[in-house]
């Protein structure tokens, strides 16, 4: 009969803690010294990949393959279109889907992985650009690749100097050097981002325009200047707004009258019911444009602790008004 599995020895959480602040150092260590020798091949790399007229293919193995899907992943986000072909499929089929046109961003921390190596000779036939992120520098990898990211490490953190740790987070932060490099260089702006983010809260945030959200039209409450608090007041509670702009005969903001101002003036034991509107109004009201963000508007709501802003077009006539509920149930905040 085989061996009972020995137990395991008896938690150490002292150890427990030491090996995770080891590793904490020896990865930092490992990140500022990629740092240091990071040069000129990078700036060809990045000056390669924006030449590219076609897609960045990202192929790699084992841990090399799971960092490789995530820069895949960052590059198709941030400009530059690419995507991750597992080598060991490629061999089978699917090496059809690079084309002439294409690059290939290759990563192997012993750069001798047979899936990869062995595409190779085909990948040169076809002409595709070879950028290889690799730890061995005189590997077989290195020695097709048109380019060479030096991402060795002196160990990794696993104590054993087996699991690949040191080695992967190396690999990332190159991946991330490089799109950070290129989205730079192709003046990709948050718009950009936010096309290709549209489902999430980011894309919302950056999506989404004043004129999207606001209130328009007979659903805004406006009253002139010389209405009575009775008037102020009906056009208030007719609108459900909490708030009434105040405008000038062309239509233009001059004030604003809220259920906080109602509050505070009862508080202090104002008689309103013989004021009109301009007697009573907060002048100078907050305003935004409607081709703003709806972001720029919570923050302004934010900045001046305001429940409501008003929007105007460029001559300054009050088109909308957009309310922080209305910036809720967009899901902009």
């Amino acid at each position: 009969m085989p061996n009972a599995p020995s137990a395991p020895p008896p938690f150490d959480a002292a150890q427990a803690l030491r090996l995770g602040r080891e590793t904490f150092d020896i990865e930092a260590q490992a990140l500022q010294s990629l740092g240091a020798r990071l040069g000129q091949v990078f700036v060809q790399a990045v000056q390669l990949l924006l030449a590219t007229p076609g897609r960045v293919v990202v192929m790699g193995m084992g841990k090399s393959g799971h960092v490789g899907r995530k820069i895949a992943a960052t590059l198709a986000s941030t400009g530059t279109p690419a995507f991750f072909v597992h080598p060991a499929e490629a061999s089978h089929g699917d090496l059809g889907m690079v084309t002439r046109g294409d690059l290939l961003l290759a990563l192997s921390n012993s750069g001798e992985s047979s899936e990869i190596t062995v595409l190779l000779p085909m990948l040169k036939r076809q002409g595709v650009p070879l950028i290889a992120m690799t730890g061995g520098l005189q590997s077989s990898l290195a020695r097709h690749a048109d380019l060479v990211l030096d991402c060795s490490v002196e160990r990794e953190a696993c104590p054993l100097n087996l699991a690949p740790t040191t080695s992967t987070t190396v690999q990332l932060a190159m991946g991330d050097a490089l799109a950070v490099a290129l989205l730079d260089a192709r003046g990709f702006r948050p718009e950009d981002f936010a096309r290709s983010h549209s489902g999430g809260a980011l894309g919302r945030r950056l999506l989404t325009h004043v004129r999207d959200v606001m209130r328009s039209g007979e659903q805004v409450p406006r009253v002139l200047p010389q209405v009575d608090f009775s008037t102020l007041m009906r056009e208030m509670s007719a609108k459900g707004m909490g708030a009434a702009a105040v405008v000038d005969e062309a239509g233009r903001p001059i004030g604003i009258f809220t259920d906080g101002d109602l509050r505070r003036r009862i508080e202090a034991g104002a008689d309103l019911r013989g004021m009109r509107a301009q007697d009573i109004m907060h002048a100078n009201p907050r305003t935004i444009a409607a081709d703003a963000l709806a972001a720029d508007a919570a923050q302004l709501m934010e900045q001046h602790s305001i429940t409501s802003v008003l929007v105007t077009e460029p001559g300054g006539v009050l088109v909308g008004v957009v309310h922080i509920g209305d910036l809720m149930r967009a899901k902009v905040i």
